[in-house]
C-alpha cells in the first residue's frame, strides 16, 4: 500500500506530503485544482513519461518520491526484483523516487539508489493500478486476464467436476507434463538433426577417433619429449661442458692443480689446524663434507657424461612426435589433455549415432503418451475456467445492474489455440497448446444491448469504462494482487443516485485494496475514511495547490459545499450522508496491512 507521497516543484505545486490510510482515501476540490496533478504525480513515480513542463515554474527541478509497504501478495516478486539489483534495504518498505530537472534529464531511484525507468516500471505494476487518463490498468493487459481469471477461480474454489481437484493442482498437473514434453522435443529435435548428417557425421567421428588412438598419446609426453630434444640437439656442447668440469675436478691445468686435490690439501691443513685448537673441528667436518660432495658431483657428472647421445635420427624421431601432438592440439584442443577428452566426447556422439533411431522410436512413444496425457490435463483446466468464467460473468453483470448499466454483458471469450504442436483430447481431435494451457482468453463486453461484445481493450473512456472497472475490481478483488488502486474521476457522467452505489462498492473494494479516488459527487465522498481537500490559492502572485486531510466537521463543511451553498440543508444532507456510511468493524491502520 500507499504510506506517503512527498511532491515538490511538480507543476503547481509547491510543496506537498501525505499520508495515506490502507483503506478508501478521498479526494475532493474544484474543477482545475490540481487533483489529477497528484495522480500524474504517482504515474510518473511508476515509470511513466515525464518532460520539463512538469518542473514547477521558477525551479531547477521536481522531486517525487513515494513510500510503499510491500504487500504479502507480491511480496516474493518484489523482493526477488529488487535483491536481483541489490535493492533491497528494508524487508517491507519499498522507497520510488522521481527527479525531473528542466534541462530534460531525469533520473529514477528505488530506495536511494539510482535505477532505470524500465524497473521503476516493472516494480510500479505490482504495487498501483491507476485508471484515470493514462490507463495504467492491468485489466486492459490481455495478457494478463488469464491469471486473473485463475487467481479468481482459486479464490471461489471452483472444482473440477470429474476430478473434484481445485484449480491448482490442475495447473501443477499441466505444467508439469508440459515441461517433460519440452525436455522431450529438443532432445528429439537435435537427435533428428543428427540422423539427417548421420552418415557424413559417423565417418568424421571414426576418422577423429582413429586420429588420436592412434597417436597413443599421454599426459607428461609432450613436456618430456621437448627435454629430450633439448639434450639430442644441444649434444655436443653438453659433451663439452661436462668434460670440461670433470676435467676441473680430476685432472686441472699444467699450471693448476684439481680441485679435488686442492680441496683434499685444504683438508689436511684443516685436521693438522684442529689438532691445534680443538675448537676448529666443526670446520674440519665442513670441509670433509665438501669432499664428498665433490666426489658425488664428480660421480654424476661421469653418468651424465656417458647418458649422452649422440643421435640425429632419434632427434627426428623426437621433432616428428612433437609436431603430431602439435597437429593434434590444433585440431582438438589446447592441450593433450583437451584433446584426449576430444576423443571421449567423439565416442559419446558416435554411440549417439549409431543409437539415435532407437532412441527417436523411444521419444515419438513417450511423446505421444506425454500428449495424451497433456490433452486430458488441458481440458480438465479448461473445463474449470470455463465454470469459473460463468460465474464471474453473472457477478459483474449484477455489479453492472447495480451501478445503473443493466443492459450491460460480460463474457470471457475462450480461444483455441491453433498453432502446432497438438495435444491429443480425450474422444479423439488435436487441439494447440502453450504454457498456460489449451486456450486463450479475453475479457469482452457490451455495455448496450444489441451493440454486440467487444474487446474490453476498446471500450471508449468516460463515466461506462469506470464503472465497468469498478465492477471488474469489485469481483476480481480476491484475484487481484496489485494492493492500491488509483480511480481519477469514477464519476465521470453519472449522476449523484449512482454516485452513492458506487461509493459503497468503492468502500467495499477497500476492504481488500487500498484505494483513492478522485470525486465531484458528495454521495461517493462521503463514503471516504480518510477525506482530502485540494483546493488552489494565489501566493505572492504565483498560484499553488494545496491539500488537507479534513476532520468530521471539515468533512461535512466540505460535502455540503459540493451540493451547492452551505446552509442548513445542505449540512443536513451532508450529516445523514455520513451516517448512512457503514462503519468497518476494524479500521486498518497505515501500519497493518
Amino acid at each position: 500500500m500507499l504510506k506517503e507521497l512527498h511532491i515538490t516543484n511538480f507543476a503547481i505545486i509547491d510543496e506537498l506530503e501525505l499520508q495515506f490510510i490502507p483503506t478508501l482515501n478521498i479526494f475532493t476540490g474544484e474543477t482545475g485544482a490540481g487533483k489529477s496533478i497528484i495522480i500524474d504525480a504517482v504515474e510518473v513515480l511508476l515509470g511513466g513519461r515525464v518532460d520539463t513542463t512538469m518542473v514547477r515554474s521558477g525551479a531547477e527541478r521536481a522531486n517525487l518520491e513515494a513510500t510503499f509497504r510491500i504487500p504479502q501478495t507480491n511480496k516474493a516478486v518484489i523482493e526477488g526484483l529488487l535483491q536481483q539489483e541489490e535493492l533491497l534495504d528494508e524487508p517491507d518498505t519499498v522507497t520510488l523516487a522521481r527527479e525531473i530537472r528542466s534541462t530534460g534529464r531525469n533520473i529514477a531511484r528505488i530506495n536511494g539508489r539510482t535505477t532505470s525507468t524500465s524497473l521503476l516500471r516493472e516494480l510500479g505494476e505490482y504495487l498501483v493500478d491507476v485508471h484515470g487518463q493514462s490507463e495504467h490498468l492491468s485489466l486492459l493487459r490481455v495478457k494478463q486476464h488469464l491469471s486473473l481469471l485463475d487467481n479468481y477461480a482459486r479464490g471461489i474454489h471452483a472444482m473440477d467436476q470429474d476430478t473434484s481437484k481445485p484449480i491448482e493442482n490442475l495447473l501443477e498437473a499441466y505444467r508439469t507434463t508440459y515441461q517433460k514434453i519440452l525436455t522431450l522435443q529438443r532432445e528429439l529435435e537435435h537427435l533428428q538433426a543428427a540422423e539427417k548428417d548421420a552418415a557424413r557425421r559417423s565417418d568424421l567421428l571414426n576418422y577423429q577417433i582413429n586420429e588420436i588412438e592412434s597417436a597413443r598419446l599421454h599426459l607428461n609426453e609432450e613436456s618430456e619429449l621437448q627435454e629430450e630434444r633439448n639434450r639430442l640437439a644441444n649434444a655436443e656442447n653438453l659433451a663439452t661442458l661436462s668434460q670440461q668440469a670433470l676435467q676441473i675436478l680430476e685432472e686441472g691445468e699444467p699450471e693448476t692443480p684439481a680441485v679435488s686435490d686442492l680441496i683434499g690439501q685444504v683438508v689436511a691443513a684443516l685436521v693438522n689446524l684442529a689438532r691445534l685448537d680443538p675448537s676448529q673441528d666443526e670446520l674440519t667436518s665442513q670441509a670433509q663434507t665438501l669432499v664428498e660432495s665433490l666426489a658425488e658431483i664428480t660421480s654424476a657428472l661421469r653418468l651424465y657424461q656417458d647418458a649422452i647421445e649422440f643421435n640425429p635420427r632419434r632427434l627426428d624421431q623426437v621433432e616428428e612426435r612433437l609436431d603430431l601432438l602439435h597437429n593434434l592440439k590444433r585440431k582438438y584442443g589446447a592441450t593433450i589433455e583437451a584433446v584426449l577428452d576430444f576423443a571421449t566426447q567423439a565416442k559419446q556422439d558416435l554411440d549417439e549415432i549409431t543409437h539415435a533411431s532407437e532412441r527417436i522410436e523411444e521419444i515419438d512413444s513417450q511423446l505421444n503418451q506425454l500428449l495424451v496425457q497433456l490433452g486430458e490435463a488441458g481440458s480438465a483446466l479448461a473445463r474449470t475456467r470455463r465454470f469459473a468464467a460463468e460465474r464471474m460473468a453473472k457477478e459483474i453483470e449484477n455489479e453492472l445492474v447495480d451501478l445503473q448499466m443493466p443492459g450491460a454483458r460480460f463474457q470471457v471469450e475462450f480461444q483455441p489455440i491453433a498453432d502446432a504442436p497438438f495435444a491429443l483430447l480425450p474422444g479423439g481431435g488435436q487441439t494447440g497448446f502453450d504454457a498456460s494451457g489449451i486456450e486463450r482468453i479475453e475479457f469482452l463486453i457490451a455495455p448496450n444491448p444489441g451493440e454486440g461484445f467487444k474487446p474490453l481493450v476498446k471500450i471508449a473512456s468516460g463515466g461506462e469504462t469506470s464503472r465497468l472497472m469498478l465492477a471488474l475490481k469489485n469481483v476480481l478483488a480476491q484475484a487481484d494482487q496489485v494492493p492500491t488502486l488509483v480511480f481519477d474521476e469514477i464519476d465521470q457522467g453519472i449522476g449523484g443516485r449512482v454516485g452513492a452505489v458506487v461509493g459503497k462498492k468503492l468502500w467495499q473494494l477497500a476492504e481488500q485494496h487500498q484505494v483513492l479516488c478522485i470525486t465531484h459527487l458528495p454521495q461517493l465522498a462521503a463514503y471516504g475514511e480518510a477525506h482530502f481537500r485540494v483546493e488552489k490559492a494565489q501566493d505572492q502572485g504565483r498560484t499553488t495547490t494545496h491539500v488537507s486531510q479534513l476532520s468530521e466537521d471539515g468533512r461535512l463543511s466540505e460535502l455540503a459545499q459540493m451540493m451547492g451553498q452551505i446552509s442548513d440543508n445542505t449540512l443536513r444532507s451532508a450529516r445523514e450522508m455520513r451516517l448512512s456510511v457503514p462503519q468497518r468493524s476494524k479500521l486498518k491502520s497505515p501500519t497493518s496491512a
